[in-house]
């Protein structure tokens, strides 16, 4: 299942209500369903605030789903950017001497059981894969 969808922030709310519709169909527990709409958040909210700088632009959310596995495709022609080359934050080290950004990225690599990226063209792809039951 796939939609395509307005990369600004009021789109939010539709993408998570795609994503939750389409995924309640195998159900997921609340653990997982928690963590992947936490992650599609993040991911949705970087391409919205980040991806088209001078444009308004798209984003394609695709759905792959089993009774197992949820796998989460976003996919954009913004700026190039792969998330999984961002550094993760020294978590131990007080907010005074962290770096900002970089965290919502990090809770995403560490609640998704596997993330990768590719550069396809124009296209950024991020894909993130969960376990629907742990």
């Amino acid at each position: 299942m796939e939609r395509t969808f307005k990369a600004t922030d009021e789109k939010l709310y539709e993408v998570i209500a795609f994503v939750e519709e389409e995924l309640e169909k195998y159900h997921p527990d609340m653990k997982a369903m928690m963590a992947i709409t936490v992650a599609l958040e993040e991911m949705f909210v970087n391409v919205a605030h980040y991806a088209y700088p001078d444009s308004e632009g798209e984003i394609t959310v695709s759905i792959n789903a089993d009774e197992d596995t949820a796998e989460i495709r976003l996919i954009d022609e913004g700026v190039p950017f792969d998330p999984l080359k961002k550094e993760d934050p020294d978590i131990k080290a007080g907010v005074e001497e962290r770096d900002i950004g970089g965290l919502g990225i990090f809770m995403v690599k560490r609640s998704m059981d596997e993330c990768f990226y590719e550069r396809k063209g124009r296209q950024n792809i991020f894909t993130m894969k969960r376990k629907l039951r742990k």
